[in-house]
């Protein structure tokens, strides 16, 4: 029997090449989050306008993915998950990134953002009593020297108020791990892209009506046309197609395998803010990058089971 550990050839390829595209897709973001920023619109603003261009893709994979009625076996127990991870690992997480993405490089924001398995490792030590071995110690002392040697570096070199956009940041990888924790259950019952859909639909929700209550409804037509135009390439080229494509290489090829090809991720965002955002890249930024990969995939590939 093919398994996601020995698949055929084609689709072993088709996987991989999945995994690599939703990585560089998902890095993407930041540079189209930062080309945005330069024609005035706000973190609120275009984060309401991102979720309500993606939310009609996500109805429409959502009801493809659920031709065969999985969602009628869901309880209200399973509905009240899916709103709240929704709210948590999609609205929360996108928008402490946003916010973070005003003060800080995208090379910074993807390698802080890449911290998210070490999180996971320590929430779960604190609520469920995971053991952290001595491999775990390394890989998250690998992790944060690299982030401290890229953290001391933009603070010398860039603008003001790096610490807090760190912390945006920072809090957008936790919300992450958080629902990385509890998707667990709904994923096993309706599927990693169906789940991955209805909590995104959930967010778009959430979104929405936060800018309605702090923002005027204006807003979101009177932008200038570059903003729409970079917010619908966001929408579908950073959002919606890597969620599915990443679900489904993972199948094809296995978590463990995809967590190794993630880390095109944060080096796909260093050169691109260098093409595209004039960011520059020196040595202790790559050296940081490198300790942060490196602790990242030990501490992922010492747990993750092959799905």
């Amino acid at each position: 029997m093919l398994t996601a550990t020995n698949p055929p050839r084609a689709s072993r390829l088709l996987g991989v090449a999945l995994v690599v595209f939703a990585a560089i897709a998902f890095s993407a973001k930041a540079i189209i989050i930062k080309l945005a920023y330069r024609h005035g619109v706000d973190a609120v603003t275009l984060l309401a306008l991102r979720m309500a261009m993606a939310a009609p893709f996500f109805v429409a994979v959502a009801w493809w993915f659920n031709r065969g009625g999985r969602t009628r076996s869901l309880t209200r127990a399973d509905w009240i998950a899916i709103a709240f991870l929704g709210i948590v690992g999609y609205y929360l997480a996108s928008l402490f990134d946003f916010l973070g993405l005003q003060y800080i490089t995208v090379a910074l924001e993807r390698l802080v953002l890449f911290l998210y398995p070490t999180f996971v490792v320590l929430l779960s030590a604190a609520l469920y009593g995971r053991v952290i071995v001595g491999r775990d110690v390394a890989a998250l002392a690998l992790s944060y020297t690299g982030i401290a040697l890229v953290l001391a570096n933009d603070i010398a070199t860039q603008q003001d108020n790096v610490l807090l956009g760190a912390f945006w940041v920072a809090l957008s990888a936790l919300a992450y791990a958080v629902y990385l924790i509890g998707n667990g259950r709904m994923v096993m019952k309706m599927g990693s892209v169906l789940f991955a859909s209805l909590a995104s639909i959930v967010s778009c929700a959430a979104v929405v009506a936060h800018f309605l209550v702090v923002r005027e409804a204006a807003l979101l037509w009177t932008q200038p046309a570059p903003v729409y135009g970079l917010t619908f390439l966001m929408a579908v080229f950073s959002t919606v197609l890597p969620v599915i494509f990443m679900s489904v290489g993972i199948r094809l090829i296995g978590s463990s395998h995809a967590s190794m090809l993630g880390t095109v991720g944060p080096v796909a965002t260093i050169f691109l803010g260098f093409a595209f955002l004039d960011e520059p890249i020196t040595a202790i930024q790559l050296a940081g990058a490198a300790l942060v990969m490196t602790g990242v995939v030990a501490i992922t590939l010492a747990r993750a089971p092959e799905k």
